[in-house]
């Protein structure tokens, strides 16, 4: 990264990077206003620069760790859309069957970041299966801008199907014990949540900062529930107090922890939104729920 620090950047300059990520305003109109805060030998470039992920110099197990066998597969979409490629993770030494997570990225594809998160979830002694909804369209095609704008070209609730039909794959994968759950990101954190909503059998669902299903939807979910805010996140929290009143009226298993003072992506460790202390605690968090419920 350039030699900004995080402390020296607005909340609204993370706030504008918010509304570009989430195609609310384009790289022109992002690239214009990010121009207001560039002041005091701050360049727009260096800002830009530095709000951009960091993928070669951020990833925590690499593709070939050792420690794991990751490979690439493909499982059929039921919209016609031929199959769904995925990278499947599991640990070399694993003893019998094992937990399944399905690992849903954010709104660009499989990039190398979600990658390192399956393998990431593989490692404490799970099968992990992270899809890439690009597929139909070519596949992640390298960079964010281009995934994002890709994605954007796919119904979401079409995607929706192809994560469910990763959760049949995975369940009924052999190394599989059948108990399977989901952890997603942004975009993940909603699929994670609908997810839950349309899968009686799911054993635990765990989205990040993700949109929240309808209120007339919460009495189908019968999975556990870990969510996880972020404070400064104000677009997603406004949703939360109704799902959470749902939650409660409909007697719903959930526990839901808001992480203070952090951004929306805070976990994502390639990007200065990233809070080391909150996604280390978050993570810790999701990966003792998972061994409880997948067993």
């Amino acid at each position: 990264m350039s030699q900004l620090r995080k402390e020296d950047i607005k909340q609204e300059v993370f706030d504008l990077y918010d509304d570009y990520a989430h195609n609310r305003i384009d790289r022109r109109n992002f690239m214009q206003q990010l121009s207001t805060y560039a002041v005091g030998g701050i360049t727009v470039a260096a800002l830009s620069s530095f709000l951009m992920p960091d993928y070669k110099g951020q990833i925590q197990i690499a593709q070939d760790d050792p420690r794991l066998t990751s490979e690439y597969i493909n499982y059929p979409s039921p919209n016609g859309a031929g199959t769904i490629k995925g990278l499947l993770s599991k640990p070399v030494d694993a003893k019998g069957k094992l937990g399944g997570i399905v690992v849903v990225h954010e709104n660009r594809g499989l990039n190398p970041h979600i990658e390192d998160v399956g393998r990431r979830a593989a490692l404490p002694g799970f099968i992990s299966l992270a899809p890439d909804m690009l597929t139909p369209l070519g596949g992640y095609p390298g960079t964010d801008d281009a995934g994002r704008e890709m994605q954007s070209k796919r119904d979401r609730n079409q995607m929706l199907e192809d994560f469910i039909a990763a959760y049949d794959y995975l369940k009924a994968h052999p190394d599989c014990n059948g108990n399977v759950g989901v952890v997603g990101f942004c975009f993940g954190g909603w699929i994670s949540n609908m997810m839950a909503v349309r899968i009686p059998g799911l054993k635990a669902a765990v989205p990040f900062y993700g949109g929240q299903p309808a209120k007339e939807d919460v009495p189908n979910i019968q999975a556990p529930l870990l969510l996880h805010y972020a404070s400064l996140d104000t677009r997603v929290n406004e949703g939360w107090p109704a799902y959470e009143a749902a939650l409660k009226e409909n007697n719903k298993a959930y526990t839901a922890y808001r992480y203070e003072n952090v951004n929306h992506g805070f976990h994502n460790d390639t990007t200065p939104r990233y809070d080391k202390a909150a996604a280390e605690l978050a993570w810790s968090r999701t990966i003792e729920f998972f061994r409880q419920k997948l067993k």
